[in-house]
């Protein structure tokens, strides 16, 4: 087998130097005797000499040195061979297809592999898929499961032209090979795991209508209702061997291990149902909030992101959880209506506040949201009329009017009582901003509907006042912020500020008329979301000049809208015998968004219908409006659609898909909810 092998290569130069001398020597013999005989004669035995050497180096220890070289390689092939087969960490071959060519003792071992019978990595491993096997130059990384342990499989592709171990050669029929590596990660998982597991989350619960609650029953019994929901919320926590802290009458803070979090996840927080059961003779249910942070850096930032949860359910109406992980927010529960609070302390707060703020400034913006509607307009009039009575300018910002709000704003056109400049676009008033300038936004909590988003960059000083429920994107940089879900409508609450705000401010009759139609229009004539303080607003406005007779008038539909609207509940479509689904057309209307919320309205007229979604195509958008009575909250439902809005009163928009996807969307998410039991 020896005298067989080629040589190649830099070792063939090596070995063949002795003869290219030799030829060196002769032609250098030759010369010599050109030159002096007796000189050329002396040097051929030195040249004799030297070529029986270069002749017995070359032939004879030529094969003693291949030989040598061969036996080495035998003997490091052999020794590299039992490296691998005995290598702590297990190790296998693979051809392109995936199948084993080869494995060491470890990968034989943890695989339950016999030699000879090699099986597929895609049949070993699920995990490990052909695209994985398909790479040519990075290694891919696999984690992976086999039996009970975990591994990271590591596949480094190969490229080699032959084999000096004969087992791996005689299977070899391409040219690329797959190097398997197998880390066990069981361990180092179970210790995350565990530390995972331990880490601490910081909870607060917060008795929503305690107050209230304790009023509606008897004095004697006050202390044995709070008694008993203090040993519910107990039980609770202690239930997953967490600690509470009772850190006012109506609030606790609690901590418990993160392990334990999924099993509350999965039972939706079955405190926020449990609570209510308590009833020994309150006429109101007990209901409570709950804000979670967990993952944070510090138990600090937990708690921070705890806060930051209980300020949003409770923006949100309350009767739910709000789980803030990092970035990522959940919501759970919200299925009972917002109790509305008796006392106006809240209102005459914020009226203060906001009146010390607009002290300070020069020029007022107000700000509604994108397609205003008649509460934004009219609580954006009531802003106005208070800037004015401070002796501010100001100025309502609106890019697009809507036929809901043309007749409205017409009033104030061309009016002598009113500046030219009252109404801007966001373009005009941007040019205004300076560091005198404060922004009042209405009607909308949500940065990316604003009318004009690029002034919440500009405005450094921002107040926000809404009664649309919160999600998770907020104006963050609000120096004042007066959400209440309880409210029936913005005007609501303007109308409450007015009042508190400065002793003797005059509204006008036109005003008033505005803002009772938002009144009107966002309770659907005194019918939704209607409370005390509601009718309260509403006299307040009647008394300052509001007339019924001619807000009915500028409601009052053109022909073309009543048929769209018509259109659109006769196509209804009934789905699971609760949910109405319709579709407005928009071809020839000048706001098709008003026809179809108008149109979601009049389908919850229809006995056994819970919720009614109708949808419209405006502008390269599918607009949705999603109306309810009391028993499904819509903002839940639009929420998983990108959108938001009320319990009862909610919106979302799609882009990039058709009529009938979007109907498949809405319905997928009512499934959803019907599944998790977001709706009865």
């Amino acid at each position: 087998m020896k005298e067989n092998i080629k040589v190649h290569g830099q070792l063939k130069g090596y070995l063949s130097w002795p003869l290219l001398l030799s030829v060196f020597m002769v032609c250098a013999n030759i010369a010599a005797g050109c030159v002096s005989r007796i000189g050329g004669l002396v040097m051929i035995p030195f040249t004799i000499s030297y070529l029986g050497v270069a002749m017995w180096i070359f032939f004879y220890s030529k094969k003693r040195i291949l030989g040598g070289l061969v036996d080495f390689s035998a003997e490091y092939a052999w020794i590299q061979k039992q490296l691998l087969t005995g290598l702590a960490l297990p190790y296998a071959l693979a051809d392109e297809d995936g199948r084993i060519v080869w494995a060491n003792d470890e990968f034989q071992a943890i695989t339950a592999l016999e030699k000879g019978n090699w099986k597929s990595l895609l049949t070993m491993f699920p995990e490990v898929t052909k695209d994985d096997l398909a790479t040519d130059e990075d290694p891919v990384k696999v984690h992976t499961v086999f039996g009970e342990r975990r591994f990271r499989m590591e596949l480094q592709p190969i490229y080699v032209s032959s084999s000096e171990q004969e087992e791996i050669q005689a299977v070899i029929s391409r040219q690329k090979l797959l190097a398997v590596y197998l880390f066990d990660e069981t361990e180092i998982l179970r210790c995350r795991q565990q530390i995972t597991d331990e880490k601490m989350v910081a909870g607060i619960i917060y008795l929503d209508n305690y107050d209230e609650a304790l009023e509606s029953v008897e004095e004697v019994r006050r202390s044995l209702l709070t008694a008993l929901i203090d040993r519910k919320i107990n039980k609770y926590i202690g239930a997953v061997d967490g600690i509470l802290k009772s850190i006012e009458k109506d609030k606790y803070f609690f901590a418990v291990k993160q392990k334990y979090m999924e099993q509350m996840q999965e039972e939706r927080f079955s405190i926020l149902e449990d609570v209510k059961t308590v009833n020994i003779g309150n006429e109101m249910a007990v209901t409570l909030s709950i804000g979670i942070g967990m993952n944070g850096d510090s138990y600090a930032q937990n708690y921070d992101s705890a806060r930051v949860a209980i300020d949003m359910a409770l923006g949100r109406g309350g009767d739910q959880a709000v789980v803030k992980d990092g970035s990522r927010i959940q919501y759970y529960g919200g299925k009972s209506q917002q109790q509305e609070k008796s006392t106006r302390v809240k209102a005459r707060v914020k009226a203060h506040a906001m009146r010390e703020l607009m002290e300070t400034k020069d020029r007022i913006l107000i700000m509604g949201h994108k397609l205003s509607d008649s509460d934004a307009f009219g609580s954006a009039i009531g802003i106005y009329r208070i800037a004015t009575a401070l002796n501010k300018k100001a100025h309502v910002i609106i890019n697009e009017v809507t036929t809901s709000v043309q007749p409205m704003m017409n009033r104030f056109l061309d009016n002598p009582d009113y500046p030219e400049d009252l109404f801007l676009t966001g373009a005009q008033a941007a040019e205004l901003v300076d560091a005198s300038t404060m922004l009042v936004v209405v009607d909308v909590n949500r940065p990316s509907i604003t009318d004009a988003p690029e002034l919440l960059k500009l405005v450094k000083t921002i107040v926000v006042m809404d009664h649309h429920r919160q999600s998770s994107e907020v104006i963050s940089n609000a120096v004042l912020s007066y959400v209440e879900p309880y409210a029936s409508s913005a005007c609501e609450m303007v109308a409450e500020v007015l009042q508190y705000i400065a002793d003797g401010i005059k509204i006008k009759a036109a005003e008033a008329d505005a803002m009772y139609a938002g009144i009107v229009i966002d309770t659907n004539n005194f019918t939704n979301q209607t409370g005390v303080r509601t009718f309260e607003a509403a006299a307040f406005l009647r008394r300052n000049g509001a007339d019924v007779t001619r807000v009915r008038k500028l409601f009052r539909d053109d022909m073309q809208d009543y048929k769209a609207r018509a259109a659109a509940i006769s196509s209804a479509e009934i789905y699971r015998e609760a949910f109405s689904i319709g579709v407005c057309p928009s071809e020839g209307l000048p706001s098709p968004t008003i026809v179809c919320a108008q149109a979601a309205n009049e389908l919850l007229e229809i006995k056994g219908i819970k919720a009614s979604v109708v949808m419209t195509e405006y502008h390269g958008l599918i607009y949705l409006s999603a109306r309810s009575i009391d028993e499904v909250n819509v903002q839940v439902m639009m929420e998983k659609l990108g959108g938001g809005g009320h319990r009862t009163i909610a919106g979302a928009q799609l882009s990039g898909i058709s009529m009938e996807e979007a109907k498949d969307r809405v319905k997928a998410v009512i499934d959803e909810m019907l599944q998790k039991g977001d709706i009865s």
